[in-house]
């Protein structure tokens, strides 16, 4: 059995050929831990995509799992991968398995301790003689699980050891930022500051954190400070993976659903909740990202589409002729040369209102859409207006 099984190491994706190779690297060496075939995908912004390495794996192997290497869970954990992963279980005839990411996990509190005794080697201090103090940095997010690790990891990482704190920080998204946080650490006058990146690569966020480490060292010239490297390639990466694998494997892979932003209502993100709107994001980020030929140097910025079409295909929307719809609208589009992602959807939740179509970023859906409807339809994409008498609700 086991030589039929294969992983997909599922990473980010970056315009820096390093970070990807990272990513490669680690497969490989997982590949040699686990004894099977580990190829590396990529979510976005780098070749493979995971379904094209599924793709490769799937006429020789009978079960692949599907490992995001994420540090926490937001939105490419829980929206991108997952359809993904369910598009291949329709597309192979093989058992997909889809992992968990990174997370908490102790052999990750341990690499950073020593990422911090190296910071503080490099600085002369010893955290049981000097006040030490932590600032952990992460990417930030939108999603308040994701966030919530970074405070819970930064916990961890403060219990049992002698630093005088232990404070999460952000780059962006979300607060405190760094430069907020370091500003606010400073208040208690510590010998000391470990600034630790946690991100998996060296590239532009990393940097601007030892921007932001190398400015709070000038401002503040009682207190020491340097940076950390971030995780990079770490053996111990490899025993969260592996124990991934496994729990892929035993059917013990469960995501938080309590403080899920896509499950449940949630103060200030309402209008995230819905299975449905976790879909047509997850297909709208995907599409952006198809043109991976030409992206500006920001970070995550990309090409993308002047427009996404999602196409109800469910059982009452495809009765009422939805499949149709979507021929009739990508042949509509081609001849009007419309820069338009026209894709099928899974439920919209409107069953009864269709054949339903959502039209982003507009954020308009249409119901009861015929096929004769499709000429007007592309037309509204290219005048950049709505079709009023189709118009199901906007969002």
């Amino acid at each position: 059995m086991l030589d039929a099984e294969a992983v997909v190491l599922a990473g980010h994706g970056s315009r820096r050929e390093r970070s990807n190779e990272q990513v490669c690297e680690l497969a490989a060496g997982l590949e040699a831990r686990l004894g099977l075939p580990t190829d590396a995908g990529f979510i976005e912004l780098a070749e493979p995509s995971i379904t094209e390495a599924i793709e490769s794996l799937a006429p020789s192997v009978s079960d692949v799992t599907v490992i995001p290497l994420s540090l926490f869970a937001a939105s490419h954990v829980k929206a991108d991968v997952p359809l993904v992963v369910n598009e291949a279980r329709a597309e192979h005839d093989i058992a997909v398995h889809s992992g968990r990411h990174l997370g908490v996990h102790p052999a990750i509190v341990e690499l950073l301790d020593d990422r911090t005794a190296a910071v503080e080697a490099d600085l002369g201090v010893d955290r049981t003689d000097d006040d030490v103090l932590v600032v952990l940095c992460a990417r930030g997010s939108s999603d308040p699980d994701s966030n919530g690790d970074v405070h819970k990891l930064a916990r961890l990482l403060y219990e049992g050891r002698d630093f005088l704190s232990v404070e999460a920080a952000f780059i962006g998204v979300t607060e405190p930022r760094l430069e907020d946080a370091l500003h606010a650490v400073s208040k208690r006058r510590p010998d000391a500051v470990v600034v630790l990146p946690y991100m998996l690569g060296d590239g532009v966020l990393t940097e601007r954190i030892r921007e932001r480490t190398a400015e709070f060292d000038a401002d503040y010239p009682y207190a020491v400070a340097g940076c950390g490297d971030p995780l990079g390639t770490d053996d111990r990466l490899l025993d969260v993976l592996a124990d991934r694998f496994e729990e892929a494997r035993t059917g013990d892979v469960s995501m938080s659903c309590d403080t899920c932003k896509y499950k449940v209502d949630m103060d200030g993100f309402e209008g995230d909740a819905g299975g449905a709107r976790a879909m047509l994001r997850a297909m709208t980020h995907r599409a952006s990202h198809e043109d991976r030929s030409n992206v500006d140097s920001e970070p995550h910025v990309h090409d993308a589409p002047d427009k996404h079409v999602a196409v109800c295909t469910n059982r009452t929307c495809a009765e009422g002729g939805s499949t149709a719809v979507i021929e009739r609208l990508r042949q509509a589009a081609k001849r009007r040369d419309i820069d338009a992602t026209i894709t099928r959807s899974s439920c919209l939740d409107r069953c009864g209102e269709g054949p339903n179509v959502a039209v982003y970023p507009d954020n308009v859906w249409y119901g009861s859409v015929s096929p004769e409807d499709a000429d007007r339809l592309a037309a509204s994409l290219v005048e950049d207006r709505i079709v009023s008498d189709l118009v199901d609700q906007t969002l």
